[in-house]
């Protein structure tokens, strides 16, 4: 039988995003050599997850996560915040051809901005990682996503931003949930 880690933290995937790299930073300070990352498609999908479970998981946030003021008012009863924490993102890039005159890029929608000097076609989706994937796919010319991704994915960088200080926050379940 499969044993539980005493904490889990649920965080935005797939492989290679941001969160999950915070995810293991946080872990790593609390201590704890008992511990996993789950990843999910939306913060959404994994905070129903959080809140079902019993104690020892916890999700966790990105500051600028669209809509993640919808999780922290809409969940008041099940969720609480724990607390926030800022760490460096892997290094921001735009990957793959720009060379279109109006090139399609995936872009989680944090971090489209950054597409600013170019004005493409912007193509959202749920993930940094997840952008990178569906550029390797062919599925657009480019995409805004992580040095981390863009490199698993085979990409050229066309841009490099660098690392941005980034808040994270914790959440678990409130006390009147348990």
């Amino acid at each position: 039988m499969a044993r539980t880690p005493n904490l889990t933290v649920h965080t935005l995937g797939p492989v290679g995003t941001n969160c999950e790299a915070a995810a293991h930073h946080w872990l790593d300070r609390q201590g704890l050599t008992d511990h996993a990352v789950v990843l999910h498609p939306t913060l959404e999908k994994a905070a129903e997850v959080v809140k079902a479970e019993a104690d020892g998981h916890v999700l966790l946030g990105c500051v600028v996560y669209p809509d993640l003021h919808h999780l922290v008012f809409r969940n008041l009863g099940t969720l609480r915040m724990l607390e926030c924490f800022v760490l460096d993102t892997w290094s921001m890039v735009v990957a793959g051809d720009m060379s279109a005159p109006r090139p399609r890029v995936a872009s989680h929608p944090a971090p489209a901005d950054l597409l600013g000097e170019w004005r493409p076609e912007i193509v959202l989706v749920d993930s940094n990682s997840e952008a990178a994937l569906l550029c390797a796919e062919g599925k657009t010319d480019a995409c805004v996503t992580t040095s981390v991704a863009a490199d698993a994915a085979g990409l050229p960088v066309v841009k490099d931003f660098g690392p941005v200080p980034m808040g994270f926050s914790i959440h678990g379940r409130s006390r009147s949930a348990a």
